[in-house]
């Protein structure tokens, strides 16, 4: 069975007023994490190709084709993991 560990090599919080939390998926993992997010969550729009701006459960987030994902007002880690959990297993 897969576990978050698996896709993601790095959580980190910015700073500032809102709560956003970047999450870095693992390089060898990040095509296969990009997939199971997109066809999962909400596309309300993409740039190119290089920026999709994405809803899931009314938690709004960007996701680059780098490998990085912008969660937008993420309450708490317990809500990031849910989330995560949700998307890629």
């Amino acid at each position: 069975m897969s576990t978050l560990e698996e896709y993601v090599a790095r959580v980190e919080g910015t700073c500032g007023e809102e709560k956003d939390v970047i999450v870095t998926f693992k390089y060898e993992k990040r095509a296969e994490a990009m997939a199971r997010i997109l066809s999962r969550a909400e596309v309300k729009s993409s740039f190119s190709g290089i920026v999709y701006e994405l809803t899931f459960k009314n938690l709004s987030f960007r996701l680059y084709p780098s490998g990085k994902a912008i969660f937008r007002s993420v309450r708490d880690r317990e809500e990031l993991n849910r989330t995560l959990a949700a998307l890629l297993l």
